[in-house]
């Protein structure tokens, strides 16, 4: 359900290029893309083998491929694996092929943010129990709590009901909250860090997507913002709009070409409520989800300022498109709602601050099935939880304190 994965594949396609996509499996809604020429099903796998496996998919379709990332172990599986993958494959060469790692790890980002002066808010790293509650009192209450590698967290699948799956980012509001996360760090397999809560203030939250070539040179960029995010307040963008802000830009420029980067990266900020300074909080080093905001007046886009760079062709200049929006249907809906029973948003004012979406995660006339596809997938999900709610209940019920459970009687015994 990555429509970041659909949008890379749609750039592509409309612009005349064939597209190849490792998928998990099949029945995925990308998988079903009119611009997709052949999928290949890959789950998750050790790295020698997934190495070899993309070496032959690159075998196979026989000439230079541009190798696009869309999550943060595809990207640092690519770049420390660059040497090897760049005998089939076009793709961003890291100078240093652990600094991915280290901007994709979110402690090492804040260390990195203190070197080159960018702001960051406070973060702790607890290394037992005590520690945590002196980071809880020293950051106050609600806070944010992350993994410091969110790539090495379980599945989601693999959750169940007296384990949810733990979320890369979450709003913690209480110590016992705090407590309970820390407690699962052996199953996260990384670090929990607990993160100063700035204060949201309206229109105070921010991201950059950008490409910066070998030389470190921002061939792409714009800046847009989170209007609205899935789950509310801390999430990933559900309502997103194209607007100019040079500060964000100078903050991202800056860092991403001093530290040399290379490839595509995802940046986002929130502005400390009260004064002009915009906190870095993550720094994503691949594609966001919501890049397709940011197709200017002629269709360039991130993915295809890389295609282009890659294949020694000139990147044009961008033509922003300010007040663009870009709506993701299967989460802004459900994330309006829980806002509008809150009371923070007016049903009306849900109405029109859609007006302006240029481009929606999911449809697209050009391409409807992927969309069709995905909220089959959504209905079929919610019937699925619903029986297994259903039948949790029934279960309690037959063991609620006072009920007398019923017992055949044998086909011997008579009536008492």
């Amino acid at each position: 359900m990555h429509h970041g994965t659909l949008g890379a594949i749609r750039s592509l396609g409309r612009a005349g290029v064939e597209v190849h996509a490792v998928l998990e499996d099949r029945g995925v809604p990308a998988a079903r893309s009119r611009y997709l020429r052949r999928v290949y099903p890959m789950g998750p796998e050790p790295g020698p083998v997934l190495l070899g496996g993309l070496l032959r998919l690159g075998e196979r379709i026989g000439r230079p491929t541009l190798l696009v990332t869309m999550d943060d172990a595809g990207a640092l599986f690519a770049a420390e694996n660059a040497e090897a993958l760049r005998e089939r494959f076009l793709l961003p060469v890291p100078k240093d092929a652990g600094l991915p790692r280290r901007l994709a790890d979110k402690q090492a980002v804040a260390e990195l943010c203190r070197s080159w002066g960018v702001p960051h808010p406070r973060t702790e790293a607890p290394a037992d129990a005590l520690g945590l509650r002196a980071a809880v009192a020293a950051l106050g209450l609600p806070l944010i709590a992350k993994w410091a590698r969110p790539w090495l967290l379980p599945a989601a699948a693999t959750a169940s009901a007296a384990a949810p799956p733990l979320r890369s980012t979450q709003v913690v509001r209480t110590r016992a909250e705090a407590e309970a996360l820390f407690a699962r760090r052996g199953e996260a397999g990384t670090t929990l860090l607990l993160q100063e809560l700035l204060p949201e203030s309206p229109q105070g939250d921010w991201f950059f997507h950008g490409y910066f070539d070998a030389a470190g040179r921002c061939l792409f960029g714009a800046t847009g913002r989170k209007d609205r995010s899935w789950p509310p307040h801390a999430g990933l963008t559900a309502l997103g709009r194209w607007l100019p802000n040079p500060d964000i830009f100078g903050l991202a420029e800056r860092l991403a070409g001093g530290i040399g980067y290379h490839g595509v990266v995802d940046l986002d900020f929130r502005r400390e409520p009260g004064t002009d300074r915009y906190h870095l909080l993550d720094f994503n080093p691949r594609l966001g989800a919501q890049f397709r905001l940011f197709a200017d007046g002629s269709g360039l886009d991130v993915v295809r300022a890389m295609h282009l760079d890659l294949t020694g062709r000139r990147v044009p200049a961008v033509r922003p498109r300010p007040g663009r929006g870009f709506w993701v249907e299967n989460y802004d809906p459900v994330g309006a709602l829980r806002l509008m029973r809150e009371g923070e948003l007016a049903p009306a004012a849900f109405v029109r601050s859609l007006r302006g979406v240029g481009e929606r995660a999911w449809f697209a006339a050009d391409d409807p099935v992927p969309f069709a596809l995905m909220w089959r997938q959504l209905a079929a999900r919610g019937a699925a939880r619903a029986l297994r709610g259903r039948a949790r209940r029934r279960a309690d019920e037959e063991q609620a304190p006072g009920r007398v459970p019923l017992e055949p009687i044998a086909a011997s015994e008579g009536p008492a």
